[in-house]
């Protein structure tokens, strides 16, 4: 398992944050998700997904991840 924290922008409230989990929960390999407005902690399995996978969920969802 890895473990991968994630800054991203354009989230503002609980409708963002559930977005993002959501679109981050449903990737094969998600662990699990732990996400605030502004942040995502996401523990997966790397040899089902990368953060790349996730970062394309996340911004999938409309927000930028924060290099």
């Amino acid at each position: 398992m890895a473990e991968i924290t994630i800054k991203i922008n354009g989230m503002s409230c609980q409708h963002c944050v559930a977005s993002v989990k959501k679109a981050v929960d449903e990737l094969e390999g998600v662990d699990s998700s732990d996400v605030t407005v502004g942040s995502a902690v996401v523990v997966f399995d790397d040899s089902k997904t990368g953060s790349d996978a996730i970062a394309g969920a996340i911004a999938n969802a409309g927000y930028t991840i924060d290099a």
